[in-house]
């Protein structure tokens, strides 16, 4: 009996772990959409001579993906980088790693890049025409960027 027992133990755990085998999911790969990083950057950013500008470290954040934002769609706090609202549709958002790498699918189109600071969202960068960290994804291309949030910096 105890070796029948033993048996379907053996058996069980056997099927058991060829199934989560079988069930694991090899990671997606990404032809279409937005590959970047995200770096912090803080500190004395002048060029001086003699001494070394503080280095941009790796930014674990969140990174908001809004559909194209120009600076009349945003409830802005005074003249700076951060903001209070975004008045535009949030397309997706996506965590970057240790290494403040994100890799994210996106359909073809413009879109504004925001991460967010003491619940703040912030982005640094404008075009011509006043449209907020825009960038583009073009149909069948993996777009790159890097963010830098040098809120903390000094230039």
């Amino acid at each position: 009996m105890s070796k029948i027992l033993l048996i379907i133990f053996y058996s069980v755990l056997t099927i058991t772990s060829c199934s989560s085998v079988n069930n694991q999911k090899t990671p997606k790969i990404i032809h279409q959409g937005i590959d970047g990083f995200v770096y912090k950057i803080s500190g004395n950013q002048m060029p001086i001579p003699g001494v070394e500008t503080a280095k941009p470290f790796p930014f674990s954040t969140i990174v908001y993906f809004y559909e194209a934002t120009n600076i009349k769609d945003v409830a802005r706090n005074g003249t700076s980088a951060f903001y209070l609202s975004i008045n535009k549709k949030l397309v997706a958002t996506i965590q970057s790693d240790n290494t403040g790498h994100f890799i994210i699918e996106l359909p073809p189109g413009s879109y504004s890049l925001f991460t967010k600071i003491n619940n703040l969202f912030y982005a640094n960068s404008f075009d011509a025409n006043n449209n907020i960290a825009l960038i583009k994804v073009e149909e069948g291309k993996l777009t790159s960027t890097v963010i830098k949030v040098d809120a903390d910096a000094v230039y």
